[in-house]
């Protein structure tokens, strides 16, 4: 039960992100097993608020569990080449059928202004049409696919028209053809399409699991481009690839900021894009700066960056030959390969906790979310190790580690091999984190 306190504490740290999304253009993806989810209401609800917020929308939504049950009911013989479904004349109906149902559906949901509901007094304008023009996939391996189809071009003016009227743009998986021809898409397509032409600040898809997830069952909470072209072929995530795929093109192609998230969880979108560390996967290109496990070789230069920081007291010195013996805990910020940040994460296994320490970062670098980067990454490792919260001493940087997330304690909440160890002359507060709940423990 979330206390009135915490209510307005998560309320005021959400203040920065709703500055930042205002005005801001965002291609929000869902397919039609979202649509039949119990959790959808909560997704309409949620995408009316950032349209209240005054993020500019662009919904793109999928139809093929509908579609299939369509076919099915027409007994009429559902037929792929390469997971692509072959849209002859009698599946198009069934797929027009689906996706008319569909589209009316969540602009029906959207409208739905009832007292006392989260949807109250919206007032929200759907706006839909065609605005994408498709071209025929063709025949492949001699196959011919009929009317299944491609994305040829998004009409960005028409849909920039919408927006600039305050309108939300819901797109079909269907396109058009200068010849006035009707094509089956894939609403993959068709969203990272869009996201692309209209330069949109974030493509955010809404999928059946919480994000992308390593081999071992962890969520990626940050990923680079490289790293998710790498994990795309993976058999755990083969039957994701349309998520893949569509997250991968858009961020080579340029969309700054891509998130994969539940459609299943209650409240995904809000915690991805008004918390700090949002609840799915975010996938960019590729920092310029590049965070990493340290090696033996930094070493010099990880003193170099603390040295300043153990003379004012800021942090407790450490010898070379100690930090050479547990180099293995450190992780790296590496510029033009130069070391520019560092932070250690120290586990205590057996408390199934760990404590993050020598947080540094060069006073010319300081800023721009490199100690939030350094902090994630820290807080991933912990979570693969099975730990279940971290805590950090501090002298003078308490504000820093109350931003991130973390509360007060005592040193009753050290382990005890830790807490033998405390330097009560130094007093250094206690703050927890659960890793979990992103609570205090």
């Amino acid at each position: 039960m979330v206390s009135q306190r915490d209510s307005v504490r998560l309320f005021r740290h959400s203040a920065p992100y709703i500055n930042a999304h205002r005005g801001k253009t965002f291609v929000l993806m869902f397919g039609g097993e979202a649509i039949e989810d119990s959790n959808f209401a909560n997704i309409i609800h949620d995408i009316a608020l950032l349209n209240s917020l005054g993020v500019r929308l662009v919904l793109v939504h999928g139809a093929r569990p509908q579609i299939d049950e369509r076919v099915a009911l027409r007994r009429l013989d559902a037929r792929f080449h390469q997971d692509i479904r072959i849209t002859d004349k009698e599946t198009l109906e069934c797929v027009k059928d689906a996706a008319g149902s569909v589209r009316a559906q969540v602009e029906a949901l959207l409208t739905m202004g009832l007292a006392n509901s989260p949807m109250h007094g919206s007032q929200i304008r759907v706006c839909s049409g065609n605005l994408v023009v498709a071209k025929p996939i063709g025949v492949r391996d001699g196959v011919d696919f009929e009317n299944t189809g491609l994305v040829r071009r998004v009409d960005a003016e028409g849909i920039n028209d919408h927006l600039n009227d305050g309108s939300i743009v819901l797109l079909s998986p269907m396109g058009y053809s200068p010849t006035g021809e009707v094509f089956n898409l894939s609403h993959e397509d068709v969203a990272t399409q869009t996201a692309i032409t209209l330069k949109a600040d974030k493509l955010i898809i809404f999928g059946p699991s919480q994000g992308i997830m390593t081999d071992e069952g962890q969520l990626k909470r940050t990923i680079e481009l490289e790293q998710l072209i790498e994990l795309a072929g993976h058999p755990h995530l083969q039957k994701e690839h349309g998520i893949v795929d569509a997250l991968a093109k858009s961020v080579e192609a340029g969309v700054p900021r891509c998130h994969y998230i539940s459609y299943r969880q209650d409240g995904a979108l809000l915690q991805e894009l008004f918390t700090r560390d949002g609840t799915g996967s975010l996938v960019m290109k590729k920092h310029y700066e590049q965070l990493r496990n340290a090696v033996i070789e930094d070493v010099g230069g990880i003193l170099k960056l603390i040295k300043p920081m153990e003379e004012s007291g800021v942090l407790v010195k450490r010898s070379r030959e100690l930090l050479e013996n547990e180099i293995e805990r450190f992780t790296v910020l590496v510029r033009d390969g130069a070391i520019v940040g560092c932070a250690a994460l120290y586990p205590y296994i057996d408390d199934r906790c760990g404590e993050i320490a020598c947080v540094a970062t060069h006073p010319d670098y300081r800023g721009k979310n490199r100690g939030e980067r350094m902090m994630e990454a820290l807080k991933q490792r912990a979570l693969e190790l099975g730990l279940d919260y971290v805590f950090v001493l501090t002298t003078t940087t308490a504000h820093w580690f109350l931003e991130q997330g973390f509360a007060p304690s005592t040193p009753d909440a050290l382990p005890e091999s830790k807490k033998s160890l405390y330097n009560y002359q130094r007093n250094s507060k206690v703050f927890t984190l659960d890793l979990h709940t992103g609570s205090p423990v």
